[in-house]
């Protein structure tokens, strides 16, 4: 990723930060006052949207640093590190939610439910929603594999914020208490589902797993006339990083000059219709009938 886009990824993380610690400070108090367990549950995973940007901050600073002799690939898999942080504050609050829900099974409060409490709800919802659109959207225009993984976590945020507010609508008409409870371990479900996405997309970047379809490669490869076969096709990175290389078999009169121009614009042109980040390593193989 250039360094004008990470410094564009840092000023929305900073911008969503700040909306996410409003949110998370509105549900928390208004939580706490109506003794709703399940409000107060969606305040703390708030302020782990909150968190996550900090960390998400954190790892861009560090992915943003140029190349060095000891890093010549660079430092960009920080980014994807601050993922696994993420994940792991994600499953600590899953889990202290459950623990909190199973409290409110032996010793159930009926929440006090007030028109204020509905419409902080409903207005914090509607701000998690535009933050969401927001930061996926420019995650996926700048090619932010931080941006994209944190929306997704907000998008959860999104899901139980509304079973919440159907919670506090459904003790309004006289359901039982123990319902909210049972509202905590769903937020505790939305959370750990959370955790266990960011922890997936992160260990398969970790672990070199293939980010580009091979077929996809081998179908732009198709418009090269003067490549006879290709094979042992390999990529590895995330959205914002990819690294591609690849054995080509052309003309074994083919000069080294044009096997330079034919590697160029192989990078180019999966760059246009691919990734426009990848980085292309290809070998020139003899190609004989």
């Amino acid at each position: 990723m250039e360094n004008t886009n990470y410094k564009k990824v840092k000023q929305v993380l900073l911008i969503i930060l700040f909306a996410n610690l409003g949110v998370a400070l509105l549900k928390i108090i208004i939580g706490n006052s109506i003794k709703s367990a399940s409000m107060t549950a969606d305040g703390f995973h708030s302020i782990s949207d909150g968190t996550s940007n900090i960390v998400g901050l954190i790892g861009i600073a560090l992915a943003s640093k140029p190349i060095d002799k000891e890093h010549p690939y660079g430092h960009n898999k920080f980014e994807v590190i601050s993922g696994l942080f993420i994940g792991g504050m994600l499953l600590f609050l899953g889990f202290k939610i459950i623990i909190d829900a199973v409290t409110r099974f032996k010793n159930p409060v009926t929440p006090t439910i007030t028109m204020v409490s509905l419409i902080v709800l409903i207005v914090t919802l509607l701000i998690n929603v535009l933050v969401c659109t927001y930061e996926y959207r420019i995650g996926k225009k700048l090619n932010s594999y931080i941006l994209v993984s944190d929306s997704l976590h907000t998008k959860s945020d999104i899901f139980v914020s509304i079973g919440v507010l159907m919670t506090l609508v459904g003790v309004k008409l006289g359901l039982p208490a123990i319902i909210d409870p049972i509202a905590s371990l769903v937020v505790a479900g939305f959370i750990l589902h959370a955790s266990y996405e960011v922890f997936k997309s992160t260990i398969d970047v970790l672990v070199d797993t293939a980010i580009i379809d091979e077929d996809d490669i081998r179908e732009v490869l198709k418009e090269f006339k003067t490549i006879k076969s290709v094979h042992k096709i390999r990529s590895r990175g995330s959205e914002s990083n990819v690294h591609i290389d690849m054995h080509i078999m052309v003309d074994p009169n083919l000069t080294v000059e044009d096997s330079h121009v034919l590697n160029h614009n192989i990078e180019d042109l999966i760059q246009a219709k691919i990734n426009k980040s990848a980085q292309v390593i290809v070998h020139t193989e003899p190609y004989y009938e």
